[in-house]
């Protein structure tokens, strides 16, 4: 029933949010971020070669498995990557607060797209990924509403690409979500279990 693999697990992510998730379900793993220079790889990709946001978020997840494997022989490593969408533009983390008020600006009543990707990687080699997109319509909001928003949440909303965090106040900005909850939390918790699984040689 349980994935216990043999070799270490290990997260190449920096991410609280990522590491609830993977402890909530059992998980025993530990973390290294990758380090990768994620700012220049999505330019490259998005300037030179068009790609789209699922594509970005796929590359990115794959870079940072295979970077975080080729420091840990053995083990299994997770990466994963989330890019937000609205209409053509891509968005990255906002930086400070100024830049997550003017992105729920932004996106207020629109619907934009997460797209999450996570791939798995073994001695510098990615074994499996996966892509998933959600569907994420938000509330109209006021200004003043997005101010008390973020004056209530703090700074935990720039570790979110939305300035957003669904499991706690920001769930109150939105009116329609769809799409798996674990996915716009940043893992698609439930392929990637079924994969662990299979890693492990037992029956899903």
């Amino acid at each position: 029933m349980f994935a216990e693999i043999s070799s270490p697990l290990i997260l190449g992510s920096g991410s609280a949010s990522r590491s609830a998730l993977l402890e909530a379900a059992g998980l025993i793993f530990e973390t290294d971020p990758a380090g990768i220079d994620e700012d220049a790889i999505r330019k490259v990709l998005t300037r030179d070669k068009g790609a789209r946001a699922s594509d970005v978020a796929d590359v990115l997840a794959r870079a940072k498995a295979e970077t975080v494997s080729e420091r840990h022989p053995g083990a299994l490593v997770i990466g994963a990557d989330q890019v937000l969408a609205a209409g053509d533009e891509l968005f990255e983390k906002p930086r400070n607060m100024e830049e997550a008020r003017r992105r729920l600006l932004a996106l207020q009543g629109k619907t934009h797209q997460l797209h999450t990707a996570i791939a798995l990687a073994r001695e510098g080699k990615v074994r499996w990924g996966y892509i998933e997109t959600t569907h994420l319509t938000m509330r109209a909001l006021t200004p003043e509403v997005i101010g008390e928003y973020l004056a209530a949440a703090g700074e935990s909303v720039l570790q979110s690409v939305g300035a957003y965090q669904l499991e706690t106040l920001g769930v109150h900005l939105f009116e329609e979500i769809k799409g798996d909850y674990f996915t716009i939390l940043g893992l698609p918790m439930l392929p990637l279990l079924a994969q662990l699984r299979r890693e492990a040689g037992v029956a899903s």
